[in-house]
């Protein structure tokens, strides 16, 4: 069926898999097109990828689900010691529909942040599924916080404090629970948008951003969905992650995915990134490594011990890697561009899409 939030020429779809009992994805092109899968990041949904399918050629095949916990998709329970791998799976499940896409066929993924995470794993555990990989502004392969070096991406502390569900702002969680749709805090997911996923003063027009505040509200919030439970450190910052739920399944502690450069099929990738992104960065408003420099958490051991996460270079040198064994990878970047290309510069983003698909069909 087409919902009347979808942008004409795209479905909304729920389907059973064998790994939840609904999964919902938006859906474009022709039944038979070269398949396209868009993974969503944190704290959105498949949504955002509206306008992206809205402006693909029919000869694609474009799919772009909810994953568990998100949209409409079921609210299953995230198991955090897999890192993303509950989300790969639940993709593997989705893809063995004959319906979506025709058995065996390769699939183009597209992976936003962290669904970029897990795009990445999914190629890890299917690497025969997997025609190229596009990655938007995507986490670091050794996990979002609480780690440091480029390549080496050592841990800070042993137990990877500061970072995980407990290092998200409580007033952010306690908004989405209250469904705020409003712009009256710093902490409203409305504001947190605008002032963080995109690089101000950008702004959708109204009735669109007001589409994309209700999907952030209609997460799961909870120890076993987003940001996860928490658990006590004596080490800086005094939080380390769980073992449930959305913020600790990216954590480093369980989500490491620099084995791709191994990879057998040695997939394309290209690496699109915004060059003023305050999330994914070497310097992200959200790492404490970075937040403790800036003497905005007291008590920070210093770069020695704690420096920022160096996200953007940890991406380089596993990338560096992959083209050393054969691979194929090229990164973009977009000035005057924060974490959302897809969204901030769409005409661009998309030509830089479509020429990469062509290149590999």
């Amino acid at each position: 069926m087409t919902t009347p939030n979808a942008q004409p020429r795209i479905e909304s779809l729920k389907v059973p898999t064998s790994r939840l009992r609904e999964q919902h994805l938006l859906a474009s092109g022709a039944p038979g097109g070269v398949p396209v899968v868009f993974i969503h990041g944190n704290v959105s949904s498949c949504r955002f990828y509206e306008e992206t399918l809205a402006a693909m050629p029919a000869s694609f095949r474009c799919l772009a689900p909810d994953l568990r916990g998100f949209g409409e998709t079921e609210r299953a329970p995230i198991d955090a010691t897999r890192g993303a791998g509950d989300f790969a799976d639940d993709l593997h499940a989705l893809l063995a529909l004959p319906d979506l896409v025709p058995a065996g066929k390769k699939v183009h993924l597209v992976g936003w942040s962290a669904g970029a995470g897990v795009v990445m794993r999914f190629a890890l555990d299917h690497p025969e599924r997997v025609a190229s990989l596009v990655l938007l502004a995507p986490i670091s392969p050794a996990g979002y916080g609480g780690t440091k070096g480029d390549a080496a991406a050592a841990p800070c502390w042993p137990d990877f404090a500061g970072s995980g569900g407990g290092t998200v702002n409580p007033e952010f969680v306690r908004r989405l629970i209250a469904k705020d749709a409003t712009d009256e805090n710093d902490a409203s997911p409305r504001t947190v948008m605008n002032r963080y996923y995109f690089k101000p003063p950008f702004r959708l027009e109204r009735s669109r951003e007001d589409a994309l505040v209700a999907e952030m509200l209609k997460m799961a919030v909870g120890d076993d969905f987003y940001p996860g439970d928490r658990m006590p450190s004596s080490n800086w910052p005094g939080v380390a992650p769980g073992k449930r739920g959305m913020n600790n399944s990216i954590s480093g502690k369980h989500f490491d995915v620099r084995g791709f450069p191994s990879i057998s099929t040695k997939p394309p990738v290209l690496w699109v990134r915004g060059a003023d992104d305050q999330i994914v960065s070497d310097t992200s408003l959200f790492d404490f490594g970075f937040l403790g420099q800036l003497g905005a958490v007291p008590g920070w051991p210093g770069a020695t011990v704690y420096p920022p996460q160096p996200m953007v270079k940890q991406m380089r040198a596993m990338l560096d890697e992959y083209r050393s064994r054969g691979g194929h990878a090229r990164e973009e970047v977009l000035p005057g561009v924060g974490h959302s290309p897809h969204l901030e510069a769409p005409e661009v983003f998309h030509k830089l899409l479509l020429g990469f698909l062509s290149e590999g069909r």
